[in-house]
């Protein structure tokens, strides 16, 4: 892939959540205020949709941000996105390896260490580690894996890991500080009045607490 993912900062999108400003332009404010990769995320998406998933890639990628797609494989490589992501039920990590190549990146949703061993081997380029805390965005989700989890995972191993679930201003310096490499928001910023300030202010804390780390 020729972009280097920094996964301070990872903005996943909604279209609910994003409303009648649409997602493309809170994903715009969202990166000038320091979003530093972008997931699609669109359980009822349609080919429709392809064109404007395209013009949001060569946005993103004109700006050095990666964009990846959540669960789509065949989405992905029809946009040309950077990347997938999957979770437990979704495509295989090894599958998506084998049909994205070497050259894209894999990520892998995670809440133990077993999970995440796995997806280590199977080829995974980072972990979402989730859900931290309770989320009202994916009430189909597994119990709450805390911080106590995070820690465990981040033990266990030495992938990037970014920590999604009820995160925002108000914790994610915990939530950096128990090892998390970079925090996956959803309503912090999409919900926020100004996606812009909402994504500055996290990036501050991101930077805040990775300053010397690796980014990724």
């Amino acid at each position: 892939m020729a972009l280097v993912p920094n996964y301070s900062l990872y903005l996943v999108t909604d279209a609910v959540l994003a409303g009648a400003r649409g997602v493309e332009a809170v994903v715009q404010e969202a990166v000038e205020g320091g979003v530093t990769i972008v997931q699609w995320r669109d359980k009822g998406g349609c080919r429709a949709a392809r064109p404007r998933i395209r013009a949001l890639r060569e946005w993103l990628r004109a700006r050095g941000v990666p964009f990846l797609i959540n669960d789509d494989v065949d989405l992905a490589l029809a946009c040309d996105a950077d990347g997938l992501h999957v979770g437990q039920g979704d495509l295989p990590c090894a599958e998506a390896r084998r049909r994205l190549g070497p050259q894209r990146l894999v990520g892998v949703s995670v809440s133990t260490v077993a999970e995440a061993a796995q997806a280590m081997r199977d080829g995974a380029d980072y972990l979402g580690v989730s859900p931290i805390f309770s989320t009202p965005t994916k009430p189909d989700a597994p119990a709450p894996t805390g911080l106590a989890g995070l820690c465990a995972i981040r033990a266990a191993v030495r992938l990037p890991l970014v920590a999604i679930g009820g995160i925002h201003a108000g914790n994610a310096t915990d939530v950096l500080a128990a090892g998390a490499d970079g925090i996956a928001v959803v309503s912090a910023i999409l919900a926020a009045p100004d996606p812009r300030a909402a994504a500055q202010a996290l990036r501050v804390l991101t930077g805040r607490i990775n300053k010397g780390k690796s980014p990724f």
